[in-house]
């Protein structure tokens, strides 16, 4: 449509040039000549856009799941979406893959629940199992989502080499409480009035085996600032820590028996055997 419009205008023009004044033809020559350069950039630009094929514009990313993720454990009644399931069985053997009439067929002979295992997978895996087997995992799940790694609030305590006694029970006793809220504890010694030959690491660990129960260290004392300090950071004991130290602990040695001993435990006895020698 434009090419024929220019072209006509173009004619108009060539028979104008020779009846036209001087002025006016040097008008109409310009705006021709405007006019076809932004004709060619238009077509330029859509023939360059439809030989190269390039949008600019990226297409919006889809969020991709992660198949691994399990945010709960539940029965999905008998309203089975998938035509074809890979089935786990009760006790977690591999029954392969059933179509979905199967699986139904297989729950009500057994009285068993289905549960997605992960549906994201082809074919979709599924596991059989009882309510107990569902209640139990389910709650699995919610103590492993409760202990998830966190960021761990630090308490900070500050003591003197020479402290007292009874304060430094007082100061041990605050920490053995923040450890039992799952705390970690940064314990700085610094040295005191008096003077102490004794490293102030050894002295800080000194006091904490004064502590009312077992603790872990995230890290151990060591000498900061030069030596004019020692600090730790100290943690609840892992169950293995727990079970080292519950394997270190010995029943105390029973001393041996004499016969004195044997004789004063069975006194009717010895009476018995002595009155019959004396018939």
């Amino acid at each position: 449509m434009s090419m024929a419009c220019l072209r006509q205008a173009l004619s108009l023009a060539a028979t104008g040039v020779c009846h036209c004044p001087p002025p006016l033809w040097r008008s109409t020559s310009m705006f021709l000549l405007h006019r076809g350069s932004l004709c060619s950039m238009g077509w330029g630009s859509v023939l360059s856009t439809v030989a190269g094929g390039v949008d600019d514009r990226e297409a919006p990313k889809k969020k991709q799941l992660d198949p691994r993720a399990r945010s709960t454990v539940s029965s999905v009644g008998r309203k089975i979406h998938h035509r074809h399931l890979q089935v786990i069985g009760q006790h977690g053997e591999d029954l392969g893959t059933m179509h979905r009439a199967d699986v139904l067929r297989l729950m009500d002979q057994q009285g068993l629940k289905l549960v997605a295992l992960n549906e994201n997978k082809d074919p979709p895996v599924y596991q059989l199992m009882t309510g107990k087997q569902i209640h139990e995992e389910q709650l699995k799940l919610r103590e492993k989502q409760k202990n998830k790694a966190g960021p761990v609030q630090v308490k900070e305590l500050s003591l003197s080499s020479d402290i007292a006694s009874h304060d430094l029970d007082t100061k041990l006793r605050q920490i053995q409480s923040w450890l039992d809220k799952k705390y970690h504890v940064r314990v700085t010694l610094r040295k005191g009035r008096v003077t102490n030959t004794e490293p102030l690491e050894s002295v800080l660990e000194q006091f904490i085996q004064r502590m009312p129960a077992i603790v872990g260290f995230v890290s151990k004392p060591k000498l900061i600032r030069d030596g004019a300090q020692a600090m730790c950071t100290l943690r609840s004991p892992s169950e293995k820590e727990l079970r080292q130290q519950g394997l270190l602990r010995k029943e105390p040695i029973q001393p041996p028996a004499t016969q004195s001993d044997v004789h004063d435990a069975n006194p009717a006895t010895d009476s018995t055997n002595g009155s019959q020698v004396q018939q």
